[in-house]
């Protein structure tokens, strides 16, 4: 099961409503197992239907496992273009959805698959 910490999810939710209506999005850092941090990227594009992030400025780095990105909308499932996303960017992907509560975090594997986690 994915473990995430209670602060990172806090961080989150501040990020998506600070950007709201416009999407954001960045990647995700494990360390020790345990999801713990965010690392906007340099370039990053946060637009009301979607966000584009740039993978060509982040550091060569195996801690980095996957992305996180909010809905400005109650949809948290995702879209043609998330799949996508998720296919090319690592193996855990968080959606945020709107209004960015606690029981607003969905999480999907690269293919689309929804996953468990346990917040710490």
């Amino acid at each position: 099961m994915l473990k995430i910490s209670n602060e990172l999810l806090d961080f989150i939710s501040h990020a998506a409503k600070s950007t709201h209506p416009n999407e954001f999005a960045a990647f995700l850092r494990e360390d020790n197992g345990v999801i713990s941090e965010v690392i906007f990227s340099p370039f990053s594009i946060f637009g009301k239907n979607s966000s584009t992030i740039s993978h060509f400025s982040l550091p060569i780095d195996a801690s980095i496992v996957g992305t996180v990105h909010s809905h400005p909308s109650d949809n948290g499932l995702p879209s043609e273009g998330d799949l996508n996303f998720f296919s090319r960017y690592g193996k855990i992907h968080i959606i945020v959805r709107y209004p960015y509560g606690a029981k607003d975090y969905f999480f999907y594997s690269r293919e689309g698959e929804r996953l468990e986690y346990e917040v710490l």
